[in-house]
């Protein structure tokens, strides 16, 4: 199940989830993937107030396979963007939280593991795309985290160099190079958004997603490659910073992610597309 996130109004207009859903169906298309998975567009606006919310397009289907009977490991729920439509499935159904695990690109950098990066001192995006239900997620709910905050996520450095060679690998490699070449010029036209500055490298954030729910070892399974920390989940501020939390429940925050396994594993999949008729 592949469930679209809206964007912050600056950055889409407010059909934005309903652009990612058709996103997401283009590249299976050109996976040749046609049907793989359930597409849902998720919530167009992220959640008004804590005490003012209401289920999303998504919520049931959440919940339901989170709750599946005869389910024995946790649902993983990978995020690479907001978390407006856990926060709602959680909302709408809190037993939810001890049959989840949430594997999160976002949030800011915790004190003592990163440095924020150059530029305005501002919330990290995907926290603000919807900084309530990230906080219900960190500070109401039960859900087992593993956080990949912006100092990890942006180690995952692939050059233009090396995105022009996948691009002959056929298809997939093309379509990649289109979206990210489109995206300067996009940003661009964002009012108040500084154009990006010339650079040989591309950030494949979202990338870790795969490394830590399919990348694992094939005994004891973990993504072994890849450091952490554990530590007391802590509280979430409406800014995007944290506070601490000594009794909050355990969740791994990554501090470095094996970008040469992920960028290896990627590359060797993009090529074997080809191969499929």
């Amino acid at each position: 199940m592949i469930i679209s996130s809206h964007l912050p109004p600056r950055f889409g207009g407010p059909a934005s989830a309903a652009e990612g859903m058709a996103k997401a169906k283009e590249l299976l298309a050109v996976m040749k993937a046609t049907g793989a998975a359930k597409l849902l567009a998720g919530s167009e606006s992220s959640i008004p107030s804590r005490r003012s919310w209401k289920p999303g397009p998504a919520t049931a289907a959440i919940v339901h396979e989170a709750m599946r009977a005869g389910r024995d490991d946790p649902l993983v729920y990978a995020a690479g963007a907001g978390l407006t439509e856990l926060a709602l499935a959680w909302l709408a159904e809190p037993r939810i939280g001890r049959r989840l695990k949430l594997v999160w690109i976002g949030g800011g950098e915790h004190a003592g593991t990163g440095y924020p990066p150059p530029g305005p001192d501002e919330a990290e995006f995907n926290v603000s795309i919807d900084p309530i239900a990230a906080q219900i997620i960190f500070n109401e709910s039960d859900i087992d985290i593993w956080q990949v905050p912006r100092d990890a996520y942006r180690q995952i450095l692939f050059t233009s160099a090396e995105m022009q060679d996948l691009a002959t690998s056929g298809p997939l490699g093309r379509f990649l190079q289109g979206q990210l070449d489109g995206m300067a010029s996009k940003l661009a036209k964002i009012p108040g958004f500084s154009a990006m500055p010339a650079t040989e490298v591309h950030i494949l954030g979202d990338s870790p997603l795969v490394t830590l729910t399919a990348l694992l070892t094939p005994v004891q399974p973990d993504p072994s490659s890849s450091r952490y920390i554990l530590k007391p989940t802590p509280h979430l501020l409406a800014d995007g910073r944290y506070r601490e939390n000594p009794n909050g429940r355990p969740m791994r925050v990554y501090t470095s992610i094996d970008a040469s396994l992920t960028i290896r594993d990627m590359v060797s999949k993009f090529r074997a597309r080809r191969k499929i008729p």
